[in-house]
């Protein structure tokens, strides 16, 4: 290995950031960084199809949001073309590439008459076409031998020559394709690993075959395994949620879904689940990273952002929320609402497995009328005591002195005590009243954060509109 790695993450915009992605990028950067090496950001936009500014933001915004940091870069292939048609006329002059002006179905109907298996036959291959307008250029590759990938992680894996089309280099519109494009990349910029997902094995002999051809090593490769949902089929916008941003959406903690990707592929050798990135660092290496695909289960990824967000601090709970509130028509974050929410903050983090919940834990607290949910308020209809229950609860919590949670709990449960019913049946009806829902924060908590006079008020409505 070198002493010091140059590493790439070369994604291509395609209007989101796959996980797949974030979580080969998440590997590059701890490889880079634990072995004090550097971490290049280059993007594939040559496609014109896929060339948008604002695709590109969303890559570099995903990774930020990751906290996967790069060091040198963006590098966008599309200001780099001249690289790549120096390198294809050094290819062309020596005899390793040739111009080709077959047409797909010319190709295919020569195939199929000759009855061999598809791809390219190789018939421009000694016709000595010169450059013009729509000609593609060609790799020659070696008929004789096989070409050897040494890789990180799975091993030696060898391809022989003659199972290899002469590949496109160069399109006949001067487009260049993705293996020159990246082997020229990969030179001037002095990758010495590449780590990739293994979809990209089959392309990686032709890429070594082009090094070769232009005299130079090619860097060593490493190819983890791809991401598959629960069927086993690899991870596809069309059938699956994929894409970094709609998890952000969601209200997944970047340090949570960072957390989990590092985990699939990869293990610490032992059993933990909850690494911070110094003790990823400290042990992430290829040789842990296994052969078999991963499973990416958005459930066990909840497991983890819950156990995130319960270590959140009240200020960092509210910091975090912050978004999610602001998009409400009840939070105008006044000092007011912000002490209300922190008071309330240690009771929601250990509740909510996602952020977006927030909003509809601490509704109640801001909105000046309150909305009863129709399942919420049928159940307490249902229940023949229910205003009795509520009568009864102005009765105790307005004799209290201290309109505090403790002394809040403690009246309640003297009161269940004696009248016999359990102090969850005391509470029902109540709740209801407070919040407006069957579930949710605390009941006395809130109902301290409230304060006396809007939480009587409530109780009192919802025993009138029982009337």
């Amino acid at each position: 290995m070198h002493e010091v790695p140059r590493v790439r993450f070369a994604p291509s915009p395609t209007g989101y950031f796959h996980v797949g992605g974030a979580r080969t990028a998440l590997f590059n950067w701890l490889f880079a960084k634990r072995f004090g090496g550097v971490f290049v950001l280059r993007i594939e936009d040559t496609d014109e199809a896929r060339n948008s500014p604002e695709w590109i933001d969303g890559i570099c915004s995903a990774l930020e949001w990751l906290k996967i940091t790069w060091d040198e870069g963006p590098f966008l292939q599309s200001e780099r073309l001249d690289l790549y048609a120096e390198a294809a006329q050094s290819l062309f002059r020596s005899g390793k590439a040739y111009y080709c002006d077959c047409q797909r179905s010319e190709i295919d109907e020569r195939v199929r008459s000759a009855g061999l298996p598809p791809g390219y036959d190789g018939f421009c291959r000694d016709r000595g076409l010169q450059s013009a307008t729509g000609r593609a250029l060609r790799f020659k590759v070696p008929k004789e031998g096989e070409t050897v990938v040494d890789d990180l992680v799975r091993g030696k894996v060898a391809f022989e020559n003659r199972t290899i089309d002469d590949f496109i280099l160069i399109k006949g519109n001067g487009a260049p394709l993705f293996v020159l494009a990246n082997v020229v990349d990969d030179l001037d910029m002095r990758i010495s690993h590449v780590i990739r997902a293994e979809e990209h094995l089959p392309t990686t002999p032709k890429a070594i075959l082009v090094y070769q051809a232009l005299g130079q090593n090619a860097p060593q490769f490493a190819h983890v395994p791809v991401l598959v949902n629960e069927k086993r089929q690899k991870l596809s916008k069309r059938r699956d949620r994929v894409a970094v941003e709609d998890y952000k959406e969601m209200g997944f903690l970047p340090a949570a879904m960072e957390n989990y990707l590092v985990l699939l592929g990869w293990s610490p050798g032992d059993d933990r689940e909850f690494l911070t990135r110094q003790d990823e660092l400290d042990l992430f290496s290829l040789d842990r990273v296994g052969h078999s695909p991963s499973f990416f289960d958005v459930t066990k990824m909840l497991h983890f952002n819950k156990h995130y967000l319960s270590l959140l601090s009240s200020e960092e709970l509210l910091q975090t929320a912050l978004p999610f509130l602001e998009a409400t028509d009840f939070w105008d974050g006044t000092p007011d609402q912000r002490s209300s929410f922190l008071k309330l903050a240690p009771e929601i983090s250990t509740r909510i497995g996602l952020v977006s919940e927030i909003p509809g834990m601490v509704d109640f607290i801001f909105k000046s009328q309150l909305s009863i949910d129709e399942s919420a308020f049928n159940s307490v209809t249902t229940d023949s005591n229910s205003k009795k229950l509520l009568e009864r609860s102005i009765e105790v919590f307005s004799g209290l002195e201290i309109f505090g949670s403790s002394e809040l709990e403690s009246a309640c449960r003297a009161w269940a005590e004696e009248s016999g019913l359990s102090l969850r049946k005391l509470q029902a009806p109540i709740r209801v009243a407070i919040t407006g829902k069957k579930v949710g924060p605390p009941l006395f908590s809130a109902m301290e954060v409230l304060g006396r006079e809007t939480s009587l008020s409530r109780l009192s409505d919802l025993a009138s509109r029982l009337s």
